[in-house]
């Protein structure tokens, strides 16, 4: 009989937002995996301590490289599809014995997460029920105190490793933006922002819906602020409203 491995979205970071679905899954997990820097708790798993079975078997993921290899250089790919397809082994064998597998997933598992890595690898083999979650997006506009986008405005998710050119030319054509990957790029993106006049409507928000988290206009942030990696820029649109 086989299993089945589940992708389980657990949100922003309050678990108080996690689904009812998730929820239930996780409380009564046997096998929890999850991903993480080496030496690292992990953050999805610290997320989640409280509601990991005191019996489940872990199952930590440890990336091989984070930023040590650029990711212009080939063997950043290289290096992360051998990882990725380790893993996979190993979840299919847990499936194919039957058990049931929890892959824990920061914000929602389609959302420029691992999990979608090991979703395409995992698919063709065994079944995968994916559950959907809030994103850390959501929770960070949300923690603005404004809505994000308002009738026509055409919302944009940019990933601050872009080049600063690309940065700006989609900054330029959308209404609301939510820029992600902050951490090194933040100097880059400041720059991409003034070049799209957008500078002075942005707001830096740092672990959204976390307990450490906090929300500053981003024309506050000193020159050599050191973005976290939990921080989104967000840009609001200015849009049609009754």
């Amino acid at each position: 009989m086989t299993g089945m491995i589940h992708g389980l979205g657990l949100g922003p970071g309050d678990p108080d937002l996690m689904s009812v679905r998730a929820h239930r899954l996780l409380t009564n997990a046997r096998h929890v995996a999850f991903f993480r820097k080496a030496g690292r708790a992990g953050r999805a798993r610290s997320l989640a301590a409280d509601l990991i079975p005191a019996d489940a078997v872990e199952f930590p993921m440890e990336y091989p490289v984070t930023t040590e290899i650029p990711l212009s250089d080939p063997r950043y790919n290289a290096v992360l599809s051998e990882f990725y397809a380790e893993c996979t082994a190993h979840l299919v064998a847990l499936a194919r014995s039957g058990e049931e597998v929890i892959v824990l997933c920061e914000g929602d598992p389609f959302f420029y997460g691992s999990f979608m890595h090991l979703y395409e690898r995992l698919k063709p083999d065994v079944p995968v029920n994916v559950v959907p979650a809030i994103t850390g997006m959501s929770a960070a506009w949300t923690a603005t105190g404004a809505p994000i986008t308002w009738g026509d405005d055409v919302l944009s998710v940019l990933m601050g490793t872009l080049p600063q050119d690309d940065l700006v030319r989609h900054m330029k054509s959308a209404d609301a933006l939510v820029v992600m990957k902050v951490g090194r790029n933040f100097s880059k993106i400041v720059n991409a922002l003034q070049s799209a006049n957008k500078v002075d409507r942005a707001w830096v928000v740092e672990y959204a819906a976390m307990p450490d988290q906090t929300v500053r206009p981003l024309n506050e942030m000193p020159p050599d602020y050191d973005a976290p990696y939990f921080s989104i820029v967000i840009v609001h649109g200015q849009g049609r409203r009754p």
